[in-house]
């Protein structure tokens, strides 16, 4: 599915005024991916641009325009209709501090101003280190902790002072540098958690005396570091922050996830930090094998990637995490001397995969008004493979959504199941996250089960 830019723009706001459900029930065709089972397409979920969202805990990756690996503006036309109210932004000290004492944000404004015009509110990564400090080879100085010498650390500080007071009044949220648990982010030295949380106290005291409502997120952790984090809360870092924030890039998002966030959230408990809130702050999945960046050594294609992006963000709010951010925005043409394949538009060329869209339906209908709470749904005929569930009310109407995580790169076709929910139903639709299908439903005992989130609900829910 490729549209150059100004069709595709034209498409989505000539979708936002279609109605959601057509006159009538139409028989699925052999082109349809549910051929053979008893259900009938009868209309398509609306996109809802960002602005038109209030608030929602969905985010998208801005990340790497310290290094000017894409350009921003050429994003904006789609991520204003993807329906996402918040981006991840790293703020780049090495490309804003080129001379001693001399900053210049002008890029990062851009950014913060380009994505607030469209309703979508950033939150700061703030890194990385600085060669005018640091002894870093390269000239981003990805991964160069500030914390080596006295020095850099002081020079940090300033910069930490000058970009909270420059963006005060348009971002409060600040997480506090990239997965410090691993050595390639945590230079010259070896990861350290006491030295970590040093960082994250010193910082943290300065942001908050510039922003008094200042939201800070600690950890930024690669994958699940529940040895890291433990050090890290035994050295204090729940007294300085909000938020605790992790990375949790696996090539099945579900493969143990459920009982690392429990483990998580323990271990928070065991610290006396039950009240700090857990992000998800980064991970993403290729559109195509090889290039550089996590789980690019595998079979992945286009219709792949949007799959795990909808398992993946599914994943998170059915734990109750309370922000998920997906990696990233578009393809990193050039990154490592490679291309990172994450993107939600494809690199150089900036148009959308199925990833964007399947994104898209998701942010459609988990806002403000979708909540957890109270129900459940029972999947039955589908005894021999696992089958995960995860129900939510919106607007008072309960929506429960249904999956296999099975390995992405065998493709499977959807089988038959019985789907039993312990509340009623009115008039029973099926939602494809996948493609925005909307289905009439005839019979409960007979609906497809896919490797992919599938929603069933009542009609109108979706309106």
């Amino acid at each position: 599915m490729r549209f150059i830019r100004r069709a595709f723009i034209r498409q989505i706001a000539g979708a936002i005024s279609v109605p959601l459900v057509g006159a009538g029930p139409l028989r699925a065709s052999q082109g349809e991916p549910f051929a053979g089972f008893d259900i009938a397409p009868c209309g398509k979920l609306m996109p809802r641009p960002s602005a038109s969202i209030a608030a929602s805990p969905l985010s998208v990756g801005y990340e790497t325009l310290d290094r000017r690996l894409f350009d921003p503006a050429r994003t904006f036309p789609y991520a204003a209709q993807l329906g996402v109210k918040w981006a991840r932004c790293q703020t780049g000290w090495a490309r804003t501090e080129k001379t001693p004492g001399h900053y210049d944000f002008a890029w990062l404004d851009e950014v913060v101003d380009g994505l607030r015009r469209i309703g979508i509110q950033p939150w700061f990564n703030l890194g990385y280190g600085n060669r005018l400090y640091t002894s870093a080879a390269d000239e981003a100085a990805v991964g160069w902790a500030p914390v080596f010498d006295e020095a850099a650390l002081k020079a940090w500080k300033q910069f930490a002072a000058v970009i909270a007071e420059h963006f005060r009044s348009r971002v409060r949220h600040y997480e506090i540098w990239n997965e410090p648990n691993i050595t390639q982010f945590w230079k010259p030295g070896k990861p350290d958690p006491a030295l970590y949380v040093r960082l994250v106290r010193e910082t943290a005291a300065i942001i908050r005396q510039r922003v008094p409502d200042a939201v800070i997120i600690g950890g930024a952790l690669a994958g699940i570091a529940l040895g890291y984090l433990k050090e890290c809360l035994a050295a204090g870092l729940a007294k300085h922050v909000d938020v605790v924030s992790y990375h949790p890039y696996r090539e099945i998002p579900e493969k143990n996830y459920e009982g690392d966030v429990r483990s998580m959230r323990q271990l928070l408990a065991q610290h006396n930090a039950s009240s700090l809130k857990l992000w998800q702050g980064e991970c993403g999945c290729p559109s195509k094998k090889g290039g550089a960046g996590a789980l690019a050594h595998i079979d992945w294609n286009e219709t792949r990637q949007a799959k795990w992006l909808l398992r993946r963000i599914i994943s998170d709010l059915r734990m109750g995490v309370e922000l998920t951010s997906y990696f990233l925005i578009v393809d990193l043409v050039g990154y490592r001397g490679s291309t990172n394949w994450k993107g939600l538009l494809r690199g150089g060329e900036y148009t959308p995969k199925p990833a964007y869209f399947a994104y898209q339906n998701l942010c459609a209908i988990f806002d403000a008004q979708t909540r957890q709470g109270g129900l459940s749904v029972r999947v039955e005929g589908a005894e021999d493979v696992e089958v995960l569930t995860a129900s939510f009310s919106r607007r008072g109407r309960p929506m429960h959504l249904y999956w296999t995580p099975a390995d992405l790169t065998k493709d499977k076709a959807p089988r038959p199941v019985r789907v039993v929910p312990a509340d009623k139903l009115d008039r029973p639709v099926l939602l494809d996250l996948l493609t925005g299908r909307i289905y009439q439903i005839n019979r409960l005992d007979r609906l497809p089960l896919a490797d992919y989130p599938l929603v069933l609900a009542s009609e109108g829910t979706f309106s």
